[in-house]
């Protein structure tokens, strides 16, 4: 059976379910964000409403930003980060949660994850922390959420601030809390491929009004709500959300619960087809993760099983095969971005691989699959597994062949 990168026949020819999904809803909702005459938020409806209803629904008060991004830095600005504070962040995230502490002058330290959840070990966090550690930011990976209850308990030991990354988690449930229940404050991306989007957009998740009026100050310019006067309390930026993003992430988020429990069905089947393929791991879970929305299907390569295959050819021919795959992160500490903080006190790159090896493993031989593939149906999750298992066979082959 070639591969469709070699001439032969994909397993898919058509494709999986469209993302971003919209209908009707979606344009009435501009339609309405159009007809209301202002367009920005201070004069406008549709971002105050969305953000009364994500709040409910995670458990907090929200305000509403212009990407994820600019959530992690804005909410840094309110922790009070300063030049040259330390911030432990997960050695495997997107480089986001690195950049963000970067930009606000801080310096992310990075820990390894845990082999099984892929979010931060909790048993790293001792080694890594020093007088200068203020702020420690777990990032739910791929939807499943980091160990709230360990992290914030050695937090709590060392007075350091837990913030969580949760640009994978809408929706998701830890031991019956929800992401806002935990009182820290919370980071969330509406981009493009996120579970719900806006094209861009961001979320701050804040444990109390005091919190929300003091991060709608800093994401205005410095200016409070109601301000006439231009009263610029601090050297903030402009991270308004417009108008018309607010009122497609409300159609958006009014579905959100049916996908997130149509996507925790199919992993299920899809989860289990993998793991009867030699040498493949998906991503596993912890028990007290009630649920998980599923941002990315996450699975890597066990070298032993498949010693010398290019991950990266793997991901390939996934794709050649109709199958929507991408590499996984590399560390943080693998980035251009990062390198600017050589001789800043942290370790070489070499030193910090040695201290990551399960963030080494699964930026050099994991893969992820769009969360689109779970919005199908068995069937579809049935044609990811078998492109996998064709794939690895054929690439076998031809490794045998070639010796």
């Amino acid at each position: 059976m070639a591969l469709a990168l070699d001439g032969g026949n994909p397993v898919r020819r058509h494709d999986f379910p469209a993302w971003p999904y919209h209908d009707d809803t979606e344009r009435a909702a501009l339609v309405r964000a159009v007809d209301q005459g202002q367009w920005w938020r201070v004069g406008g409806s549709e971002v105050t409403s969305f953000e009364a209803e994500f709040g409910e629904y995670h458990g907090g008060t929200t305000l509403a930003v212009t990407n994820g991004t600019h959530a992690l830095e804005l909410g840094l600005e309110l922790l009070g980060l300063k030049p040259g504070d330390e911030v432990i962040v997960p050695a495997f995230t997107f480089i986001s949660t690195s950049i963000a502490v970067q930009r606000a002058g801080g310096v992310p330290v990075p820990a390894d994850v845990d082999p099984v959840t892929y979010c931060l070990d909790p048993q790293t966090l001792e080694a890594v922390r020093t007088p200068r550690t203020r702020v420690v930011i777990p990032v739910h990976m791929a939807g499943h959420v980091a160990d709230m209850d360990a992290i914030g308990a050695w937090a709590a030991r060392h007075d350091i601030v837990v913030f969580q990354d949760a640009a994978h988690a809408h929706g998701a449930v830890w031991s019956g809390r929800r992401i806002g229940d935990f009182g820290t404050l919370a980071a969330f991306s509406f981009q493009n491929g996120k579970l719900m989007t806006a094209g861009e957009g961001g979320a701050l998740l804040l444990p109390s009004q005091e919190w929300f009026d003091e991060a709608f100050s800093r994401h205005s310019c410095g200016r409070p709500l109601g301000d006439t006067d231009y009263e610029h309390r601090s050297p903030s930026s402009n991270y308004r959300m417009t108008e018309f993003a607010g009122a497609v992430l409300r159609a958006q988020l009014a579905r959100l619960a049916e996908q997130n429990a149509r996507r925790e069905s199919r992993w299920k089947t899809l989860s289990a087809a993998l793991r009867e393929i030699p040498g493949v791991v998906p991503q596993g879970r912890d028990p007290r993760c009630d649920l998980n929305p599923h941002y990315m299907a996450m699975a890597a390569l066990d070298p032993a099983a498949h010693p010398g295959t290019d991950r990266d050819l793997v991901v390939k021919a996934l794709v050649a095969e109709g199958i929507p795959a991408f590499v996984n992160y590399p560390p943080v500490y693998r980035t251009r971005a990062h390198e600017a903080l050589l001789g800043n006190g942290l370790p070489d790159t070499a030193e910090l691989a040695e201290r990551n090896p399960v963030s080494e493993h699964l930026g050099a031989n994991g893969f992820w699959l769009h969360h689109r593939v779970l919005l199908g149906t068995d069937a579809d999750c049935a044609d990811v597994a078998e492109a996998v298992a064709k794939v690895l066979t054929e690439l076998a082959g031809k490794k045998r062949s070639a010796r």
